[in-house]
């Protein structure tokens, strides 16, 4: 197949959706598939990079979220080129101007478009006039308009899908899980990460990595931190990231005198989060936003325990006490920091992990994607000698 990935979020740009869809082209080409990326021009982007099949169309930053971008042109360009590749699919990994592009490519060629709900806007309506404009509503409306007409949803978890039948989405749905590349997490050069952050071996590391904003909740673990360190003297956190909340970490990481136990690293290359993780005794998230976290199933692919927010996701993946703890509320997730870091047990069993990283590896994923690829392609022809016999 001729495959069409159409996103708004694309590398250098770092994300969980962009570590997404660069795992499912992976896997896909692995399988034979051609993958042609659609996306927006990057401002970080190498001059002159060679990209193959990566396809950029003309962008501005996106309001009120300007690390992430936009296109404000571009429709009659990627018609050309998915007539010139000959795709047989559209997938869209957004639904805004790069997967409205993308359902209009679909159209225009007649073929089948499927899409991946990636984000539960509800949770982000504070971006757009500190959320004041948007409410719940209209996420609902904008998102069944959307995936109208469409031939298939990918919903990441039974969390997602959940939300998306609330919404009255009657699009065939299918719960996939975004796999890991746990090749990349664990082949990658080594380096020795506490060395360059000026921990010594000794230090008991938490860490926390992800996009540095709000919704993550990440200060809820660093007022967790004064308490944690009463009880282990030698735990430092690593906040890895950047984003909008970061001055504001660190402004609060001084008034609690956290400064030496708090190290904030800056971004991080998806190349190197395996040497991150592997570092660290225990990976925390308390963000509470999650449709699915990559993170987590990353760091338990670097063979680190976690401690993470409870969703039905997290509850099903970390089933085993060995694979670490999941939590609902801010003094919970202390505990557990607490009760795990006292136990020392920051190594997991190799037939444990084996056993649930089988679950979500990328060639399951690829393979399941290509499974739902096939049954939309099937689907339109059929509906389509339906339509012609009536």
């Amino acid at each position: 197949m001729n495959i069409g990935l159409f996103t708004d979020t694309y590398f250098p740009q770092i994300s969980g959706v962009a570590t997404s869809i660069q795992t499912l082209k992976n896997a896909l080409e692995d399988r034979g598939h051609s993958v042609f990326i659609f996306t927006t021009t990057d401002p970080h982007l190498p001059k002159g990079a060679i990209e193959p099949n990566v396809f950029r169309v003309a962008s501005v930053p996106f309001v009120s979220f300007t690390d992430r971008r936009i296109a404000f042109r571009g429709v009659f360009q990627a018609t050309k080129i998915a007539k010139e590749v000959q795709l047989d699919i559209v997938h869209t990994q957004t639904e805004f101007s790069m997967g409205m592009i993308g359902k209009y490519v679909a159209k225009s060629l007649n073929i089948p478009a499927i899409h991946t709900y990636h984000t539960n806007y509800e949770d982000y309506l504070h971006y757009v006039l500190n959320g004041h404009l948007l409410k719940p509503y209209h996420v609902k409306q904008f998102i069944k308009a959307y995936l109208h007409s469409m031939q298939g949803v990918i919903a990441p978890s039974e969390q997602t899908e959940k939300t998306l039948k609330g919404y009255g989405v009657k699009t065939p749905m299918r719960i996939i899980s975004t796999g890991v590349d746990l090749n990349s997490i664990n082949e990658n050069p080594k380096r020795n990460v506490r060395q360059d952050l000026g921990l010594s071996e000794d230090d008991i590391i938490l860490l926390t990595l992800s996009r540095v904003a709000p919704e993550k909740k990440i200060d809820q673990l660093i007022e967790s931190m004064p308490q944690i360190i009463k009880k282990i003297p030698q735990v430092k956190l690593v906040i890895a990231g950047d984003g909008p909340a970061m001055e504001d970490l660190k402004s609060l990481t001084r008034e609690l005198n956290l400064t030496h136990q708090v190290i904030f690293s800056g971004n991080v290359e998806h190349s190197d989060v395996g040497n991150y993780y592997r570092m660290a005794n225990l990976f925390v998230s308390a963000s509470d936003t999650e449709t699915q976290g990559l993170t987590y199933i990353e760091a338990l692919a670097a063979g680190t325990p976690c401690v993470v927010f409870k969703t039905d996701y997290t509850e099903e993946i970390f089933d085993k006490p060995e694979l670490g703890r999941i939590f609902k509320t801010q003094d919970e997730m202390r505990r557990e920091i607490i009760e795990l870091l006292n136990k020392k047990e920051f190594s997991i069993p190799q037939d444990v992990l084996d056993k649930t990283l089988n679950k979500v590896t990328a060639a399951s994923f690829g393979e399941n994607v290509e499974k739902f690829y096939e049954d939309a392609i099937n689907d339109l022809k059929t509906n389509e000698v339906k339509n012609d016999k009536n």
